[in-house]
């Protein structure tokens, strides 16, 4: 479901959707997101990767890259210097 959501709101034509009206339900999901128990938070994560099986390869790379885009990890991490300092490690590499 908020794959389909977040989908549809980046690719949502100007003549279809309002752009502004489509950043402001991004970051409202972004705030939903922020306000869940950090536990189904690291489910959610981890069903990013399964879900983006279901699409081609294109697609499936924007799926998995919805945890990076609303800064899931970092929201696990926030507490815990040791896992921010691997997140910042990782993304460090992948640039």
């Amino acid at each position: 479901m908020i794959t389909n959501f977040v989908m549809f709101l980046e690719g949502a034509d100007e003549e279809i959707l309002d752009p502004d009206a489509a950043v402001e339900m991004l970051e409202t999901l972004g705030y939903d997101l922020d306000q869940l128990d950090r536990a189904f938070l690291r489910e959610l994560i981890d069903a990013f990767a399964v879900v983006a099986l279901e699409h081609d390869e294109e697609t499936a790379k924007s799926v998995r890259s919805i945890p990076s885009g609303f800064y899931l990890e970092e929201l696990l991490a926030e507490d815990d210097p040791v896992a921010m300092a691997k997140l910042d490690a990782i993304r460090a590499a992948a640039d």
